[in-house]
């Protein structure tokens, strides 16, 4: 069976050995290996203002936190994503507020979202779904017209570009996940990028129960408490070796991506997905909507190639209840959906199989 996801991992001759040498140097918690990798993925991103930290969830929520999002606030965000986007709105005590989508994309669409701002609405999360760029350009003009920051939530699209330029320093905010089906993955891990630097320096004390390490714990005094969202050394030193092979695994993405744009135009029964104005996808997920998505599927999997929507839409889990409404594009984009094999695992000759499979109808 062709996985959908699947993890990349260095070649253990060159990963390994990097690996025993932080296992048994006698330090394995934060520490220079961390903190390396830090400087490396900022490089990577082209943003200096980047913290490191154990999970994409862990980023949205310095994010959130940086905002003092709570009780009585709203944060309008999207059904179509993995679910920590919104239960980490959800544990702040905030409300989420559900933004439909462009039925022809599956992202977040920003005429919904200019409906559904009010005097309590603290963010706008958005998200790259499966590596496709949102329409920034529109939620750039509705940041500066309102003042309401943007949360980015780009787990699913390292790589991705808005532009031109590599998505990490647009919004007021950009959340990374290196979670073990990622682009890249660090096994588990993530990061948050700032626009304004000044937002660094907090953000660092939170990521260590409100600490700063940059003094002694004997001289530290917590003003405010903060949670254990750093990384350590180990996997640190597996984000330093990961991230030499990140852009190339991503071009793979890419490549693979590219050639589905082209080789699967016309077919019936197949609808491609347009990309907005000035964004590239990184194509995390190779996404088209199709008649028929159970037959689709099951065609696929009898061939040996796994299809599936993947996620299930947020906004469906009773946590959310509140925030039920009636989401016209999302019930038509949900309806039709799916993702096909994309990856760095994906060679020539096998894209070359899915899109004759899929040619040959269901």
């Amino acid at each position: 069976m062709i996985p959908l996801v699947k993890p990349y991992i260095t070649p253990s001759e060159e990963l390994m050995p990097e690996i025993e040498k932080i296992l048994y140097s006698g330090y394995i918690a934060e520490g220079e290996a961390a903190w390396k990798f830090e400087e490396e993925f900022q490089k990577f991103i082209d943003n200096p203002n980047t913290l490191v930290v154990q999970s994409g969830t862990a980023a949205l929520h310095l994010a959130l936190l940086s905002l003092n999002v709570g009780t009585g606030d709203e944060v309008i965000s999207t059904p179509m994503t993995a679910e920590p986007t919104n239960t980490t709105i959800a544990f702040t005590g905030a409300k989420v507020v559900w933004g439909d989508v462009d039925s022809n994309t599956g992202l977040l669409d920003s005429k919904s979202v200019r409906e559904k701002i009010t005097e309590r609405t603290k963010a706008i999360m958005l998200v790259h779904y499966a590596g496709m760029v949102c329409d920034m350009d529109e939620f750039n003009k509705i940041s500066e017209e309102t003042g309401i920051p943007v949360i980015e939530d780009s787990a699913h699209c390292l790589g991705g570009k808005y532009n031109g330029k590599v998505i990490g320093s647009n919004s007021q905010y950009t959340c990374f996940s290196f979670q073990a089906i990622k682009q890249m993955t660090t096994v588990d891990g993530g990061a948050i990028a700032f626009k304004n630097p000044d937002e660094v320096e907090p953000a660092r004390k939170l990521r260590w129960f409100g600490l700063d390490k940059k003094v002694s714990r004997l001289q530290n005094d917590i003003t405010r408490a903060g949670y254990k969202y750093g990384i350590n050394n180990i996997t640190g030193i597996i984000g330093q070796v990961q991230l030499r092979h990140a852009q190339e695994v991503i071009n793979k993405y890419i490549s693979n991506g590219k050639y589905y744009d082209e080789a699967l135009k016309g077919i019936p029964g197949v609808t491609l997905v347009p990309y907005y104005k000035n964004t590239e996808p990184s194509y995390w997920l190779y996404t088209l909507k199709v008649e028929n998505r159970d037959d689709f599927c099951k065609m696929m999997e009898e061939a040996g190639v796994l299809a599936s929507p993947l996620h299930h839409r947020s906004d469906t889990h009773s946590v959310f209840n509140e925030s039920r409404c009636e989401l016209p594009a999302m019930e038509e984009w949900y309806k039709n959906f799916v993702h096909i094999p994309c990856g760095w695992w994906v060679d020539e000759e096998t894209r070359e199989r899915i899109v004759e499979i899929i040619k040959k109808g269901w």
